[in-house]
């Protein structure tokens, strides 16, 4: 996986936009955030996840998962390893980072 398949893959999300916070590539739905680009360059994305939720994709898959380093990591900021993700995998945990941001109208 690249930050370019990242972007594609969050994109195909319903009602999914790109925007920059700081410099970085975001990515949101109803203005609100669910991904980010802002460890690309340390080949990671990032997934706002719950705390929970966080908790299990590390348990699951360490390899491919860990808290961002900082108070967003204890709130659920999850990284994501992009060279070692499959496509399957984090199609999966971002569909799980935009259902907590999608407006219940846009659920499936």
């Amino acid at each position: 996986m690249t930050a370019t398949g990242f972007r594609k893959l969050a994109l195909q999300l319903p009602e999914a936009t790109e925007g920059e916070h700081f410099d970085v590539a975001d990515f949101r739905v109803a203005s609100k955030l669910f991904a980010t680009l802002a460890y690309e360059k340390q080949g990671c994305g990032v997934l706002l996840l719950t705390p929970e939720q966080q908790e299990g994709v590390v348990a699951d898959a360490s390899e491919l998962f860990s808290p961002v380093p900082n108070v967003w990591g204890r709130q659920g900021a999850t990284l994501v390893k992009l060279s070692a993700v499959k496509a399957d995998i984090l199609k999966a945990t971002l569909r799980t980072a935009w259902l907590r941001r999608a407006p219940k109208k846009l659920h499936t």
